[in-house]
């Protein structure tokens, strides 16, 4: 018998610990197996997508993306960097809040270090003294055009295990769940 969800699930209902990440030998699984033993009457399906994204995400932050550590930057710090690159215009610092997903206090730390290295320069807007407006200089340019490829070549390598057919089923599957994310996640904070 299965569930609604398509899981296997025993006489009374409950789903049975079958799930295909189960016999994946990561982590992951070995925490939903774990799960499974405690609570076998819960789907922990949820876990094995979620508890995946978030172990992946945690083991890429701690591999800190070698090309940019030798440039002795951040993500976040190229993230800012590329959002003024890639856009070719100046940006308020609101504008790279939004481009970026990160806090306003964040993206002004990140300037001020930014602009201390000389990589951005912010200028005042002439109507509204409030209102800064943030370009990349030179330097900043040439150090975005120069880490990009190498970056992008250790994010290949990262991802060499998966060959291309698999990267791009991943790549839409990801793209899915965050287009429901991005629309609902308002809904579901309390």
């Amino acid at each position: 018998m299965t569930a609604m969800n398509g899981r296997p699930v025993d006489g009374d209902g409950a789903a049975r610990p079958t799930s295909p990440g189960a016999t994946r030998g990561d982590t992951v699984a070995a925490v939903v197996g774990q799960w499974q033993a405690v609570h076998p009457d819960l789907d922990t399906g949820p876990m094995e997508i979620i508890g995946r994204i978030n172990r992946c995400a945690a083991l890429l932050q701690q591999a800190e993306d070698a090309p940019l550590r030798r440039a002795g930057l951040s993500r976040p710090e190229f993230d800012l960097l590329g959002a003024l690159r890639r856009t070719g215009h100046e940006l308020t610092p609101s504008e790279l809040t939004r481009e970026t997903f990160s806090s306003g206090a964040a993206v002004t730390k990140r300037l001020k270090l930014l602009t201390e290295r000389g990589l951005v320069e912010r200028r005042g807007d002439t109507r509204d003294r409030r209102v800064a407006h943030v370009r990349l200089t030179d330097a900043g340019r040439d150090l975005v055009d120069a880490i990009l490829p190498e970056q992008l070549a250790y994010e290949t390598t990262v991802l060499a295990g998966l060959d291309t057919p698999a990267q791009d089923e991943l790549a839409s599957r990801l793209g899915e769940l965050l287009v429901q994310l991005e629309g609902r996640m308002g809904m579901l904070r309390v």
